[in-house]
């Protein structure tokens, strides 16, 4: 029956591949479609075709037709309960592919399908039943039926499961991921603990487990151990950069200063830590500077050095707001302008950008990427009042008016860019020496913002 179905599925596939194909020749026989009639081959082939361009009713009705010639073959079944799976009939596909597995119960392919059926009509019962027949063929399948354990928070069997998975196969970040879940919906946090220590005796050399268990004690408050651990792995792994993402918090805890600002060093110039690590220890590194300004020097020479090497937007972005918050502005635009050279399509970024060519005076470079900004961004209001208040300064009001009145029409409840809109087209008329129209917008934008 497979080899018959394969053959059937190729030139089922070979036909509809092609723009047109001769009536005669689709009827004739093939030996090695089996016994079977023209017209059942007929209907068959219309199935598949109408699947492959995903119109699954039709490939539905000519399978039926296929079953009413011939009911013997599980294919039809199969290839039916496929369609109703697709077309979210899932009670249809249920009955299908059930009568597929009653003609072939070992076919993978057709227990994987009923096992879909189950999952979405959520009968975690018959799916449970169905994936442990399926194991036998894959051991991915344990982790599908791990997971479905959680959703019937079933959670003993589900450990059990992935206990064996972890044995057989080694660690992995999902089923980590998934005995979290399970760990946080029932408070075992002590177990929790446990399997991390487990893990960190059998693999004493696997830096991972160290900072899988520091974190745990931390997020239960037991910050002596999570320390304790964290120097056990320094001791193990001097060199570990990785530890540092940890004993840098504690530091700062323990008012270490240098120390602390040592491991974030450490951790900023890693080539093994990731881009999002660092941004959040240099958000820490921008804050404690913040509160301890004799630091600032430390901080300077670790982001020159971040900026020539780094490749995350997020990074940069980080500096130029910390260099906001100190007012300079030069400094934060100099880091908005490296951070857009990754991340060019940003459009908060490529915002800012702009406010701050606008804060410095720099009116014919606002201008200009303005202009550019509005061809990617058109329906951007603010990007209508950046370019409008860049013409104002210029000197040109007849363009200020004409691309502000423009963007008045993007404006969604928003009354004080509204208002910015008005006080806007108020200077560009007063300009063009059209004091009547000053006016309407200037009490236009007195009326949105009464303290104008």
């Amino acid at each position: 029956m497979l080899k018959r179905y394969i053959t059937l599925l190729l030139i089922g596939i070979f036909c509809i591949s092609q723009t047109s194909y001769a009536q005669d020749d689709l009827n004739k026989p093939n030996d090695d479609l089996g016994n079977v009639s023209d017209e059942f081959q007929e209907y068959f082939f219309e199935a598949l075709k109408q699947k492959a361009i995903e119109n699954y009713d039709k490939s539905v009705t000519a399978l039926l037709k296929c079953i009413a010639i011939d009911d013997s073959e599980s294919v039809l079944y199969f290839e039916l309960g496929k369609n109703y799976n697709l077309l979210k009939n899932f009670g249809a596909a249920e009955e299908a592919l059930k009568e597929a597995v009653s003609q072939e119960p070992d076919n993978e392919w057709y227990l994987d399908e009923l096992y879909a059926a189950y999952v979405n009509l959520k009968d975690y019962k018959k799916a449970i039943k169905t994936v442990k027949q399926l194991v036998k063929f894959h051991p991915d399948y344990k982790e599908d039926l791990a997971s479905i354990y959680v959703q019937t928070q079933n959670y003993k069997d589900a450990l059990k499961v992935l206990d064996e998975l972890d044995d057989e196969l080694g660690l992995s970040t999902d089923r980590d991921r998934l005995r979290n879940q399970i760990y946080n919906a029932t408070g075992r946090k002590k177990e929790q603990i446990e399997n991390l220590k487990d893990r960190v005796d059998k693999d004493p050399e696997a830096e991972k487990n160290y900072l899988a268990l520091i974190y745990r004690y931390s997020e239960n408050n037991d910050d002596k151990k999570a320390y304790e651990t964290a120097m056990t792995l320094l001791e193990i792994h001097p060199e570990s950069q990785l530890v540092h993402l940890a004993l840098y918090k504690f530091y700062l805890n323990d008012n270490k200063q240098e120390e602390a600002i040592a491991s974030m060093k450490t951790v900023l110039s890693s080539k093994v830590i990731d881009a999002e690590a660092k941004v959040k220890v240099l958000a820490d590194f921008v804050r404690f500077v913040s509160e301890n300004q004799q630091y600032e020097e430390e901080l300077i020479a670790i982001t020159s050095q971040i900026s020539q090497t780094t490749t995350n937007a997020k990074t940069l972005i980080e500096l130029a707001q910390y260099y906001l918050v100190k007012n300079d502005k030069p400094k934060a635009l100099d880091y908005y302008l490296q951070a857009e050279t990754k991340e060019p399509e940003n459009f908060g970024l490529i915002r800012n950008i702009l406010l701050l060519h606008i804060d410095l005076e720099q009116y014919e470079i606002a201008e200009k990427k303005s202009d550019q900004a509005l061809e990617r961004f058109p329906s951007q209001p603010v990007l209508y009042l950046i370019n409008g208040v860049s013409l104002n300064r210029l000197q040109r009001p007849q363009d200020a008016v004409d691309t502000l009145e423009m963007g008045l029409d993007y404006i969604i409840e928003n009354a004080k860019m509204e208002s910015d809109f008005y006080k806007q087209l108020s200077k560009a008329y007063t300009a063009l020496k059209n004091a009547k129209k000053a006016q309407v917008y200037s009490d236009k934008a007195k009326s949105l913002d009464p303290s104008e």
